[in-house]
């Protein structure tokens, strides 16, 4: 009688015999790892070179109408997996070792399967949130394609856009909350509802999003989805603010950030409209990301725009909204106040400024350093 394990055993024969010293692990995950296999299962294999050889034992191939797939990951991508930097985290988490080449290479791969256990130590909670709002940022990419003029109303369009947005917010989820899927899609649902930092409405939006038959209905509970995310990932984020600290978090940066306002100025100077532009937008986000940085200890978040509230409630001029390619001066002035008020912001607040007026201060300076 056909057993699927029959089918490792032969791979197992056939990696010793042809590559002895070029495979370091190889194993299997999936509904067989699980106890969930039903006769149509696959079984699901991988295994891990050791040398550039030993890519290619990588095999695809049907045995009593079953497909399998022996498939290479190199260390440097099970590394990622074990880091949360690539969504197949259970594949080295949960798999069963078919084969271990050493005892090196047995302590390498345990060292991996640490590294994943590690992912619910409460020290991790503000990087996986981080991870998470990043994911978040993704799934826009899918929200504005779903938008276009020429899609709103195509169905089969919709669903392939609502399907990026839904499985990367809810990736983004398994790392708001410190854990990820054991399960592939449409099997995790459990573990989803289980999930304790979540929309409220969950269920029902990806429900919508997989059974609707309106593009419009789609796309509402995309944005709905999304939204209802945003609101907790930005609220999960701010739990991890600190006391402002601006002698550590701005130690360098006025010295550095004073070589783009005199760019904007010069750009004033020379009526050079283009350059002006940039800068003049670019410094002042790059002022606000830091006071952000220096008051709260994060980094403001790409999805709203505290840190403008912030920059603008300090009193400094708002550089954006005086571009004008007639007339440069009002923004050479406004850069020129902002030039002030940053330094003795930032003197206030004890940051040291390495400010000298003559050639033999700053030599002193050195001396002295």
């Amino acid at each position: 009688m056909f057993h699927v394990m029959d089918v490792a055993d032969a791979l197992i024969d056939y990696m010793k015999t042809k590559y002895p010293d070029e495979i370091a692990v190889a194993a299997y995950y999936g509904s067989y790892a699980q106890g969930s296999a039903t006769a149509r299962s696959d079984l699901d294999f991988f295994f891990i070179p050791a040398t550039s050889e030993g890519y290619r034992a990588s095999l695809q191939f049907i045995v009593n109408d079953i497909s399998f797939d022996f498939w290479p990951i190199s260390w440097e991508r099970a590394e990622r997996m074990a880091a949360f930097e690539e969504q197949q985290t259970a594949i080295i988490s949960d798999c069963k070792l078919l084969y271990v080449r050493s005892d090196e290479d047995y302590e390498r791969f345990m060292k991996l399967r640490e590294r994943v256990s590690d992912i619910r130590n409460p020290k991790h909670g503000k990087h996986f949130t981080e991870r998470a709002e990043t994911l978040i940022s993704d799934a826009a990419v899918h929200v504005y394609e779903m938008s276009k003029p020429d899609r709103m109303d195509d169905l089969a369009c919709i669903r392939l856009e609502a399907h990026g947005v839904m499985t990367t917010i809810l990736q983004s989820l398994a790392l708001l909350n410190q854990t990820y899927y054991t399960k592939g899609w449409g099997k995790n649902e459990e573990q989803i509802s289980a999930l304790p930092l979540k929309p409220k409405r969950l269920e029902l939006l990806t429900r919508t999003i997989m059974v609707e038959q309106s593009a419009a209905a789609i796309r509402q509970a995309c944005m709905e989805l999304m939204s209802e995310t945003i609101a907790i990932v930005l609220k999960q984020k701010a739990s991890y603010a600190e006391a402002p600290s601006y002698p550590d978090r701005m130690k360098g940066f006025y010295e550095e950030v004073k070589g783009v306002l005199d760019k904007v100025k010069t750009a004033c100077e020379m009526n050079d409209y283009p350059s002006a532009y940039y800068w003049a937008i670019g410094v002042q986000d790059e002022i606000a990301r830091f006071l952000f940085f220096a008051e709260k200890g994060l980094w403001p978040s790409r999805l709203n725009r505290q840190e403008q509230e912030l920059y603008l409630s300090h009193g400094f001029p708002n550089l954006t909204a005086l571009l004008d390619a007639r007339d440069l001066e009002p923004l050479f002035a406004a850069v020129e106040e902002l030039d002030r008020k940053l330094e003795g912001h930032l003197l206030q607040r004890e940051v040291t400024i390495n400010r000298f007026a003559t050639l033999e201060q700053f030599q002193a300076f050195l001396k002295e350093a």
